[in-house]
C-alpha cells in the first residue's frame, strides 16, 4: 500500500467527558500518520474538560461553545477544519495507531469515493462484546440497510469535505440519531468504502451516552429522519418504496409501544403517520 500524503482534520466533540477524553485525544496523537490536525469541540462542558484541554498546549485546536448537542459540535468542527479529509472520533472512543494511515491511503486509492468507514471493536463496561449480525459493516450501496438502523459508526468514518458541500451538514434539530439521519441521507446517492480492518475501539454501556439517554425515543427520531428523507431528498422509485415500507413498519411498532405504555397522543400520531404512507407501499 502506498503511503498517503493528504492531510486529515480529526474532529472530537465532547461534553462533560473529562474522565475519558484524554484516552481519545492520546489515541489520535499516537497515530503512525502525522499529517493531521486535531480539533476538539467542547460543547459547554461544566467539568474539568477545559483544564484537560489546556494541558495539551498546541498539540490540538480547542473550540468552545454553549451546549447545543453533538450535531452542532461536529458541525463547528467541520467549519473550522482546514483540510479536505475529515475524520470523526467520539470523546469516549479511540483510534488504533494506524487508523489514519490506512484509511487515508484507502481514500487516496479511490478518489471518486467521498465516504469510508472501518470495522470496529466493541467494549461494554470494559468487557469485549461481539457485534450482532445486524450491525455488520458493508461497503457499496448501503441505503436499504441504513433505513433499519445506523450501520456506520461515527468514530469509524473518514469523508471528503465535498460530501457536506453536496448534502449539507448534520441536522442540529436532532438531539439523538443525528448520525442515523446523516448517513441515511448520504447513502441515497453515494457509495461507501469499507476498510475491513478494525481501526476503531468503541466503548459503551454508560448512562451518560446519548444512546442511553434517549433509549426510549430513538425510534421517534428515526421516523422523523425517514419522513424528512421522503419529503426532501431526490429518491429513486425503488428507494422511495423501501423508505416508505420502513417508515410504516417503524411507525406501527413505535405507535403500538406508545399506546401500550400510556403515551396515547404520541401513539396515535405514529399510527396516523403509518396510515399516511401505507397506500404508497
Amino acid at each position: 500500500m502506498a503511503s498517503p500524503s493528504t492531510p486529515v482534520s480529526v474532529i472530537i466533540p465532547t461534553h462533560n467527558r473529562a474522565g475519558f477524553l484524554s484516552r481519545a485525544i492520546d489515541s489520535v496523537l499516537a497515530q503512525t500518520y502525522s499529517n493531521f490536525e486535531l480539533i476538539v469541540v467542547d460543547d459547554g462542558s461544566t467539568d474539568a474538560t477545559q483544564a484537560l484541554l489546556a494541558s495539551y498546549g498546541k498539540a490540538l485546536v480547542t473550540l468552545r461553545q454553549e451546549n447545543r448537542g453533538p450535531a452542532a459540535a461536529r458541525n463547528a468542527g467541520i467549519r473550522a477544519a482546514r483540510h479536505s479529509l475529515l475524520a470523526f472520533l467520539d470523546s469516549d472512543d479511540q483510534f488504533t495507531r494506524n487508523k489514519l494511515f490506512l484509511q487515508a491511503a484507502a481514500m487516496e486509492a479511490q478518489p471518486d469515493l467521498l465516504i469510508s468507514h472501518t470495522q470496529e471493536t466493541w467494549f461494554c463496561n470494559g468487557q469485549h462484546r461481539n457485534q450482532k449480525k445486524r450491525h455488520a459493516k458493508e461497503g457499496g450501496d448501503i441505503f436499504a440497510r441504513s433505513l433499519e438502523l445506523c450501520v456506520v459508526g461515527m468514530s469509524t468514518v473518514m469523508v471528503r469535505r465535498e460530501l457536506f458541500e453536496r448534502i449539507g451538514l448534520l441536522d442540529e434539530s436532532f438531539p439523538c440519531c443525528e448520525d442515523y439521519e446523516l448517513w441515511l441521507r448520504a447513502s441515497v446517492g453515494h457509495s461507501f468504502l469499507l476498510v475491513e480492518a478494525p481501526l476503531t475501539v468503541k466503548h459503551g454501556g454508560r448512562q451518560d451516552q446519548v444512546s442511553m439517554q434517549f433509549r426510549t425515543g430513538m425510534d421517534r427520531f428515526r421516523l422523523r429522519a425517514i419522513e424528512k428523507l421522503l419529503s426532501s431528498s431526490p429518491l429513486t422509485s425503488a428507494q422511495f418504496r423501501l423508505a416508505s415500507e420502513e417508515l410504516v413498519r417503524k411507525a406501527v411498532l413505535y405507535g403500538n409501544g406508545c399506546l401500550k405504555h400510556g403515551r396515547s397522543e404520541e401513539g396515535h400520531r405514529a399510527r396516523a403517520l403509518a396510515a399516511r404512507y401505507s397506500p404508497l407501499v
